[in-house]
């Protein structure tokens, strides 16, 4: 049986898709994340880069916050008190932008190469990264 990250759609202090890349660093940590999903771990030009980047931090001193422990919670906290603090109006652009990730921007090549990867390309109710994400990790049918 795999183990999966947590759904890009959870949210922690209302921010989508942190706990599923804090849960992710913890996989890895304990090699537990598939192999998968490893490529793209903290890379720029991915959710995880993405989100570090809104937040002004550092994957890698990020990644060595959470493997020394904690919640959810208190790691978005150390994030605020050395990146940035995300107020409302932050947190409803940064959740509008990695809910609809994949639909019709700049990842909407790879979304469709995903799907066709996994013989969806007829699924017209999934739309974005998030919703496959979901599907292909069984959250979804």
């Amino acid at each position: 049986m795999s183990t999966y990250p947590k759904s890009p759609k959870e949210m922690t202090g209302g921010m989508m898709y942190f706990p599923r890349m804090l849960d992710k660093i913890r996989l890895h940590g304990r090699g537990e994340l598939p192999e998968d999903y490893h490529a793209n771990l903290g890379k720029q030009r991915a959710a995880d880069g993405a989100c570090t980047n809104f937040l002004r931090i550092n994957y890698g001193v990020l990644r060595e916050r959470v493997l020394k422990g904690g919640t959810d919670e208190e790691i978005l906290e150390w994030c605020y008190l050395n990146g940035r603090r995300l107020n409302a109006g932050d947190l409803t652009v940064w959740n509008g932008f990695v809910s609809k990730l994949g639909w019709n921007d700049f990842a909407t090549p790879l979304l469709e190469e995903q799907k066709e990867k996994c013989g969806i390309t007829g699924r017209t109710d999934i739309v974005t990264i998030p919703e496959l994400i979901d599907f292909d990790e069984k959250r979804r049918s």
